[in-house]
């Protein structure tokens, strides 16, 4: 791995000052006008590799940021994306051919495409530094004055690359991803005073778990379920879900606090855990270096899992940029599959005011950039929703890619006062958006053979029309039978009626093979809307 001779301190200094330059640069991301801009994407993972290997053909994740391809339809644009292995020739052509009115030809010959030619369970960034040649080749591509970086999530890694080529980072700074995790999100909501569900600080070991629990169970002694959350769990693959109903009889005010902390120590072995390849040893086993929490579970007939996301400037500003319903399932409910855009309509603009709370404090701790939050709202009969924040997403999350194709793919506006996305023509958008759609029939899929389905029953996006479907994760589907889409309609129903087509097509094209189609759970996407 590549270090640097300087130290911690200066390494601190320097990143920040890089990170000065982004006032005078990072609008060429968002504008389509003729400012010069080269944008190094480096769509690294750099999470714990043992909870990312939770989530099949996550070595195929770097292509969620494929997006940023539609960023080429300003003339004088470069982009530089780096990946692990190289991309699939097909998937970049069926990027740049959404691209109305620039030349596909033009917008080829800005885009640079590099790879480390590295497979391995390590971060893309950590993969860069220790090739020192391919380091200088990216450097010699970028002009570092009209430069900037973007990422997946923002680690040391990153922090050190950043570093190393001179170029600027449009992320939280390596040493404030501490606000992005369960513990942090948690004192962020404290201090901001969003409503969020009871729980514990950090702990790091079984004893101090089953204390902590005890300890929420008697603030509340009423409470059923309790959520172990580790502490850097993605996508709900780190929770389990521990019933406190079974030792009913030690509820307070019944039983003692030994016994109480006796039973809560045996029943943690117990607990059902979201992620499917999870046990209680290998959780047990990560406790010490990750922190796991305890938290209330939010009980509810009717419960949704909405969530904000938003963006803090170089200038410090704080924008509202979407909601979302999020589409969970796993055992519990707690394992991110999809979303739906916008937000119900009886509660996406208080969750803006809540994002915004959120924002302006993560902002005074000096965060930057992307951050989503995670609510669960709960319909309290009366026309009001209970609502809770959960947890704070630093980084480019589940909801990131879709918003922004379809940002990119209209150049349109979000609009704060309805919670609704307008395109330049003035027509509402909605979209349906899922990275995991996955059937065993769909193993053996290349992408070629997807771009044959899809020009052949005509699933590609319409920019006349501004409506379709946009494909991400094609690189899953051969080994995986997995695929991302963003279904785009001007209406809920339309989204979703787009969204079935592509459903029905695939299990058309695929129906002839002869194999079993029951290993892989066939998710579909209920919405219930309020819109119109």
């Amino acid at each position: 791995m590549a270090t640097l001779n300087i130290s911690e301190l200066e390494q601190v200094e320097k990143f920040h000052h890089l990170q000065l330059t982004l006032r005078d640069r990072w609008k060429t991301s968002e504008l389509f006008d003729n400012s010069e801009a080269d944008i190094l994407i480096i769509p690294s993972l750099s999470l714990d590799q043992r909870e990312l290997q939770k989530i099949e053909g996550c070595e195929h994740y770097e292509e969620r940021l494929l997006f940023s391809l539609i960023r080429l339809r300003n003339p004088k644009t470069r982009l530089i994306y780096v990946t692990s292995v190289p991309l699939h020739p097909s998937i970049i052509d069926y990027y740049l051919q959404l691209l109305p009115g620039i030349p596909f030809s033009h917008a080829r010959n800005r885009l640079l495409l590099l790879s480390t030619y590295d497979s391995s369970l390590k971060p893309l960034s950590q993969k860069i530094l220790e090739r020192p040649r391919l380091l200088e080749r990216i450097q010699q591509s970028l002009r570092l004055d009209k430069s900037f970086m973007i990422c997946y999530n923002s680690s040391h890694w990153e922090g050190e690359l950043s570093l190393k080529l001179g170029v600027p980072l449009y992320a939280a700074a390596p040493d404030l991803q501490i606000w992005g995790t369960k513990s942090g999100s948690r004192q962020i909501f404290k201090e901001s005073g969003v409503p969020h569900p009871d729980g514990s600080e950090k702990v790091w070991n079984h004893t101090d778990m089953a204390e902590a629990t005890v300890d929420l169970w008697e603030r509340q002694p009423t409470l059923k379920r309790v959520v172990v959350k580790l502490n850097e769990g993605i996508s709900g693959e780190g929770n389990a879900l521990l019933d406190l109903r079974p030792i009913e009889n030690l509820a307070p005010n019944i039983g003692t606090h030994a016994e109480r902390i006796a039973a809560i120590s045996d029943r943690l072995s117990t607990m059902r855990f979201q992620a499917k390849q999870e046990t209680w040893d290998s959780f047990l086993g990560k406790m010490p270096e990750l922190g796991a929490i305890a938290e209330a579970f939010v009980e509810g007939e009717i419960k949704r899992s909405p969530s904000v996301q938003g963006r803090i400037t170089p200038q410090g500003e704080v924008e509202i940029l979407s909601t979302h319903d999020q589409i969970l399932g796993g055992p519990d409910g707690q394992i991110y599959l999809g979303c739906s855009f916008p937000a119900d309509e009886r509660y996406r603009l208080q969750l803006q005011q809540l994002g915004l709370k959120v924002g302006k404090k993560l902002a005074e701790k000096g965060t930057l950039e992307r951050f989503g939050v995670d609510f669960i709202a709960v319909d309290k009969g009366n026309g009001e929703w209970d609502i809770q924040a959960i947890e704070i997403n630093l980084r480019k999350g589940g909801t990131t890619h879709p918003f922004m194709t379809l940002k990119l793919l209209t150049n349109g506006r979000y609009d704060l006062s309805t919670g609704l996305f307008y395109s330049q023509q003035g027509r509402p958008k909605y979209y349906v958006a899922t990275d995991n759609l996955q059937k065993e029939r769909y193993q053996g899929l290349l992408p070629n053979d997807l771009m044959d389905i899809i020009a052949h029953h005509r699933l590609q996006f319409d920019s006349g029309t501004e409506t379709g479907t946009v494909f991400h994760l094609m690189g899953c589907l051969s080994q995986f039978g997995k695929v991302g889409l963003t279904s785009i309609g001007d209406s809920p129903q339309q989204a979703q009626d787009i969204y079935n087509k592509v459903v029905k097509v695939l299990d058309e094209e695929t129906r002839s093979e002869n194999r079993d189609f029951s290993a892989f759970s066939d998710y579909s996407f209920p919405i219930v809307w309020d819109e119109l």
